[in-house]
């Protein structure tokens, strides 16, 4: 049950905390010296205070009403000046709305609005684009590309169809996005479309509820822990707990942090002693897999060696542990506070972060125009140093085979080195021409490589498409399965709206293949 302020406005606080600071304390009139005597115009102080006093009580006997706040709001309605206070779901603390001047008040009851009549102009921008973009996925209609797998909504229409292609245009009343190009067509086709219907649902929530101006505490982030404090990577819910996040109690906010917290705790739960890969049965981790985690661990968790701020604590630092994120997009927009919190996760080691990729510089378009290739930075690269003692990035938007011909991250070192691909696309045809000559360079160094897929499916068509590009000069370090830190949160493909994804969801890793000599005894 609400308490009464959570109805009272923030003027009746204010005066309510004056009043009783005036009640408690005491009128005193000062009287003139003997012998002297004052003339003043103005009314006496103490008649001041008392009528005032007066005033306030005749305020305080007037009925408190209700905030007409309501928690139906439509769709016209606007935030006003004074900003209401109501509870967060699931348990949070009270918070007061941020106040956002002209902007839909959208309560944590009312996030479900179709795409075309959203409150939000990108959201309604977003309709637009699928609209214009996405086709029907009824059977009766031709087939606008070939099948990228066997689940794929394209695989059921025919080469030759009764009907040619046509965009979408009807929003389906239960999810309200754009699914298909007449009423007629989504309710022959409701059975296939009723898989997915509350996905979508629950991504129109996740998308007005991230534009309802609403305060954000799951993006809020821990600080540094103590050496002894030992991290449980089991599940989101124990790394979220033994990492002291704030408590989240609502599943929405949880699929909202973990969008942003899947790719630097991706990483970490790979290479952390404490990983949940192992190899057990069933930990995925292979022979050659424990072999390159164990260098790169044996660098990561160093043992303490006594230094110390004086001169006899001074001892010689190691180099930064170098992670290369390949093919870098969204990731490297990240905030870098998500960013930190990989290096909270190994408190004596310092990290290099490299985006490299042709589309590194994805929505950074405030660090325009990148700098100029010179002799000291001959491939331009934006260096973000100093974000905190041990975190330095740096974004080159050149192709990795492009660097790696001129030697310029050379020599790579398996103790301190390491690659992430996310979602890289490695056998999907129209990304794969990309990779043929990346690949065979990355499998040269000798070094540990994580990739990370959209499905199952994915993940095998990439491997597929390695060993069918390398050869057998690749060793498994981990097999192809779900990641225990995949993003919560499933995403919407605006091309194509039955193609639904969550980001990170499953992980393998591999390397290149190395040969141990054995010496024949000469006899």
């Amino acid at each position: 049950m609400r308490s009464p302020a959570s109805y009272t406005c923030q003027r009746c606080l204010s005066t309510l905390k004056i009043v009783s600071k005036v009640r408690q304390q005491p009128i005193l009139t000062r009287q003139p010296a003997p012998g002297r005597s004052s003339i003043s115009t103005a009314p006496d102080k103490s008649s001041r205070i008392s009528s005032n006093v007066r005033t306030k009580q005749q305020e305080l006997q007037r009925p408190f009403t209700r905030r007409r706040v309501s928690f139906l709001s439509q769709q016209g309605e606007t935030v006003k000046n004074e900003p209401p206070e109501y509870r967060s779901p699931g348990g949070l603390a009270s918070t007061i709305v941020p106040e956002t001047e002209g902007r839909p008040l959208l309560l944590p009851n009312n996030l479900f609005h179709s795409f075309s009549s959203s409150p939000s102009p990108e959201i309604r921008r977003r309709a637009a684009f699928i609209k214009q973009n996405a086709y029907c996925p009824h059977p009766d209609h031709h087939q606008t590309r070939l099948p990228t797998n066997p689940d794929d909504p394209e695989a059921r229409k025919s080469v030759q169809g009764n009907s040619p292609p046509v965009h979408v245009k009807f929003e389906c009343p239960d999810c309200g996005i754009p699914v298909s190009c007449s009423e007629e067509h989504w309710a022959d086709d409701y059975e296939a479309h009723l898989e997915i219907c509350d996905t979508l649902r629950e991504i129109n929530e996740d998308d007005h509820d991230l534009r309802s101006g609403r305060f954000f505490p799951e993006f809020e982030y821990p600080g540094d822990q103590i050496e002894e404090a030992m991290v449980n990577m089991t599940n989101w819910d124990t790394f979220l707990f033994s990492r002291e996040f704030r408590a989240i109690n609502d599943e929405r906010s949880l699929r909202q942090a973990t969008r942003l917290l899947t790719y630097p705790v991706t990483i970490g739960s790979v290479l952390h002693e404490l990983s949940p890969y192992s190899i057990k049965k069933g930990g995925r981790l292979t022979v050659e897999g424990l072999k390159s985690l164990s260098a790169l661990r044996y660098s990561l968790h160093p043992p303490k060696s006594g230094g110390g701020a004086d001169i006899k604590g001074l001892r010689p630092t190691p180099p930064p542990m170098r992670i290369f994120i390949l093919g870098a997009r969204a990731e490297s927009s990240l905030p870098r506070e998500v960013w930190v919190q990989l290096t909270h996760l190994f408190p004596r080691v310092a990290f290099h972060l490299i985006f490299i990729g042709p589309e590194s510089m994805a929505n950074r378009d405030s660090e325009f125009p990148l700098p100029a290739r010179t002799p000291e930075n001959p491939f331009g690269a934006i260096v973000e140093d100093r974000l905190t003692n041990s975190l330095k990035i740096s974004t080159f938007v050149e192709y990795y085979h492009t660097l790696h011909k001129a030697g310029h991250f050379y020599p790579y070192d398996p103790y301190f080195d390491c690659f992430m691909l996310f979602h890289p696309g490695l056998g999907h045809p129209a990304s794969s021409h990309e990779w043929e000559e990346t690949i065979p360079q990355l499998l040269e160094t000798k070094v540990p490589i994580l990739v990370t897929g959209y499905t199952q499916y994915d993940m095998e068509r990439d491997i597929d498409w390695v060993k069918k590009t390398v050869g057998g000069e690749m060793d498994l370090l981990m097999e192809p399965g779900e990641n225990r830190f995949r993003s919560l949160r499933w995403d919407l493909n605006d091309l194509d709206p039955q193609d639904i994804s969550c980001g990170n969801w499953g992980i393998w890793g591999f390397r290149g293949k190395r040969y141990e000599t054995t010496r024949k005894d000469a006899e």
